[in-house]
């Protein structure tokens, strides 16, 4: 267990969680705590289970069996948004942005600020206040861009990371699930996407990691908790852990579970 797992109670905890598509057992009875300010990394094989994990800690679906809590209490996410208001943002692979709209535009969409215009009932967009707030969100990250009004498409893959992040930070989530953040990158942006995730720690930010990455998980993770065929077969801190070491321990999980 790691120092911030002992001193603390979890911040989000799952107990007996399943998950059925039918016939299809996607997740079996897994037990997990997450902590305030560690980095999890949750690996496997496709098919492993948790991709529909992390659908249901999201909020994008609803577990068959088990339970959740937040911060203690019960929780019961019935959408992504419903999620983000309980303080669990998740970053998919494809970040889902909007690439022809500016950096603020991508920051602030769903949460848009506004201010009066003549009648109190009227109200315009308030761009230069969410300008300048995108602005501080990405400063928080030590990302500097200067022209919040530039298009997402134009930015590389490691800035967009960055947007997709101040985004959730804009949500105020205190748990931010990044689903393969490196996939596709090169060695400079997939460098810039991990100072992202441990300047997020640094900043008291709990990142639930999922790559096949084993190096990137050894870089960075805490803890790593590894599944296979639906059940979870390792929960240990990465101390002592090689990137090789990980991927004995996914294939052994594998052989248990055929």
């Amino acid at each position: 267990m790691t120092d911030v797992a002992a001193n603390a109670s979890p911040l989000l905890s799952l107990r007996g969680i399943g998950k059925n598509y039918g016939p299809v057992v996607a997740v079996r009875d897994v037990d997990l705590d997450i902590h305030t300010g560690e980095v999890v990394a949750i690996c496997g094989d496709n098919g492993a289970g948790k991709s529909s994990l992390i659908k249901v800690m999201s909020g994008a679906e609803e577990p068959t069996s088990g339970t959740m809590q937040m911060r203690g209490k019960d929780v019961h996410f019935a959408s992504p948004h419903d999620a983000l208001e309980h303080g669990v943002a998740t970053i998919y692979q494809d970040l889902a942005l909007a690439p022809r709209l500016s950096i603020a535009q991508n920051v602030f969409m769903g949460s848009e600020l506004t201010r009066p215009f003549v009648l109190p009932f009227l109200r315009l967009l308030d761009k230069a206040k969410m300008i300048e707030e995108s602005r501080r969100y990405l400063s928080k990250l030590s990302v500097a861009i200067q022209d919040m009004t530039r298009p997402v498409e134009r930015l590389s893959g490691g800035q967009r990371q960055a947007v997709a992040i101040s985004r959730a930070l804009r949500w105020n989530a205190d748990i931010i699930i990044m689903d393969e953040p490196t996939a596709a990158l090169g060695v400079k942006e997939t460098a810039l996407v991990l100072d992202l995730i441990r300047t997020l720690k640094a900043g008291g930010h709990t990142v639930i990691l999922i790559s096949h990455n084993m190096r990137d998980v050894v870089a960075l993770a805490d803890r790593v908790v590894i599944m296979g065929a639906g059940r979870k077969f390792v929960d240990r801190p990465i101390d002592g852990l090689t990137a090789d070491d990980l991927t004995h321990l996914i294939m052994s999980g594998n052989a248990r579970a055929a």
